[in-house]
């Protein structure tokens, strides 16, 4: 036992002596230089997977091999189901819609042997780039379509997938074409179709196209489109891996994810994971629209700085950043951000839910000092109430009870308590629905109110100025000394 404890004790008193002449040094012993934070951002174009992105080439098969679109296709389906989830995995990709769901994972739910059952597998691809603000999933299917193809046929090999169902939003007509086209000449030059590029694999990928409705990005609602059904969202479970469309396993994933699958497998997961924080790998897509000197569709690392993808990219704000009142940095569903916060914050998950808002699709709004953001707001309140199926009571009376109140705020027109009132039902709505949409349509009136409430008072303050104290509060008539009347 003693000669256990002894060396313990010996390095414990060496320890004590060195502290101690440490103590009694005139100069204190240099500290170990920690090792400079790493910068993000300043994508080579060498590492850029969408070479095409603004149609400089032409998006044809010939043009697409040129820029190694169906490289070494069959190497990496003879490598087997899977080595393609292991390496989906390492490179650390996740979801490219909004969700950010770790997409090795979310394949790997249907890479099992057949059932008894013998119920054939589906991959299906939402196309139906609905969301205000987002348009990088169009560029692809304009100018990168083979992209989508080859990545629709390796990742339906790690699923052990029949076919593809590639579900195209109704107004992208011209996208729908280029895309059928790129399908087309796949099957002739033997990619696709039976005995895919000389696998053994058999894969087929058929277009569906939408007729517009927002709801059907939900994945269960997309499904339930594509069988022919209205596009309402299913409960779960039972998820779309065990019963998706036509009753079989499923799954859904978005363009871009699929898109760059291709790439990372040839050139390695760990190569993809070198780039941005660690949760939050890879290169994305990121559309900037709004008060910017050049909007643009760009490709850049995650975690770059929001800051200098603006300057860089989009050739800073319209009048400079002090002219900048706020950013919506994932697409219209997600909460504000205020100039302050934007001027320092990186663009990738973890750190805009740090900040209480999220890199949802990446569709980046920017606002100058012009803009009227609760009318913007009001804007957004409005389309989620015309685009809710009407399924949920709490998103289709909420989503009407809040476009009707943000109508009214735009003027001023509501007393102040109506400002917890509104934030109140936003809460009611979010996390009671059986999708995601209600609480889209509330997180940018709860990012309004925490980032603008004094704007929305002090508008407030100024009706009831020039008005007097004549009010409409939430589909009632208040007057000085009556009571509320209904429905008036």
């Amino acid at each position: 036992m003693f000669a256990k404890t002894r060396p313990v004790l010996t390095q414990l008193s060496n320890a004590s002596s060195q502290q101690a002449v440490r103590s009694l040094a005139t100069i204190a012993p240099e500290a170990a230089a920690a090792p400079p934070p790493r910068v993000h951002g300043g994508l080579k174009d060498t590492d850029r997977i969408f070479t095409n992105l603004y149609g400089r080439h032409d998006h044809r098969l010939t043009s697409a091999m040129k820029r190694g679109d169906w490289y070494k296709t069959k190497e990496i389906l003879l490598k087997g189901d899977t080595w393609i989830i292991n390496e989906v995995k390492a490179s650390g990709l996740r979801g490219r819609g909004g969700a950010g769901f770790p997409s090795g994972l979310k394949w790997s739910f249907m890479n099992k042997p057949g059932g008894p059952d013998g119920r054939p597998r589906y991959l299906v691809i939402n196309a139906d780039e609905g969301e205000p603000g987002t348009c990088k999933d169009r560029e692809i299917l304009r100018k990168e379509p083979h992209k989508l193809v080859e990545g629709c046929l390796l990742a339906g090999r790690a699923m052990n997938a029949n076919a593809a169902y590639i579900y195209v939003r109704g107004e992208f007509y011209n996208e729908a074409s280029n895309l059928q086209e790129a399908i087309t000449e796949a099957y002739k030059a033997g990619l696709i179709g039976k005995n895919a590029c000389g696998s053994g694999y058999d894969f087929d990928v058929y277009v569906h196209r939408g007729a517009g409705a927002y709801i059907c990005g939900e994945e269960t609602a997309l499904i339930e489109s594509l069988e022919g059904k209205q596009g309402k969202p299913r409960l779960k479970p039972p998820f779309p891996a065990d019963v998706g469309v036509f009753g079989c396993p499923t799954t859904v994933a978005n363009v871009e994810t699929v898109a760059v699958a291709p790439t990372i497998l040839r050139r390695g997961g760990s190569w993809f994971a070198g780039f941005g924080r660690k949760r939050n790998e890879g290169t994305k897509l990121y559309c900037i629209s709004g008060h910017v000197n050049n909007p643009c569709v760009v490709e850049e690392e995650m975690s770059i700085p929001l800051k200098e993808l603006i300057d860089k990219h989009a050739g800073g704000i319209r009048g400079g950043w002090d002219n900048l009142l706020g950013i919506i940095p994932g697409g219209s569903s997600v909460p504000i951000l205020p100039r302050k916060t934007a001027e320092t914050v990186l663009m990738d998950f973890d750190a805009l839910k740090d900040v209480q808002s999220g890199l949802g699709t990446a569709g980046i709004f920017v606002m100058d000092k012009s803009t009227d953001v609760v009318k913007m707001i009001s804007r957004l309140s409005a389309f989620y109430q015309h685009e809710s199926c009407g399924q949920c009571t709490p998103c289709r009376e909420g989503t009407g009870w809040m476009a009707s109140m943000m109508k009214r705020f735009e003027e001023g027109n509501g007393r102040i308590e109506e400002i917890d009132m509104i934030e109140e039902i936003s809460r009611q709505i979010e996390g009671h629905t059986i999708c995601a949409l209600g609480d889209a349509a509330a997180w940018p009136v709860q990012g309004l109110i925490r980032q603008f409430r004094p704007e929305l008072e002090a508008r407030m303050k100024d009706y009831a100025a020039k008005h007097g104290t004549v009010k409409r509060i939430a589909g009632t008539s208040v007057r000085p000394g009556s009571q509320p009347q209904l429905g008036h």
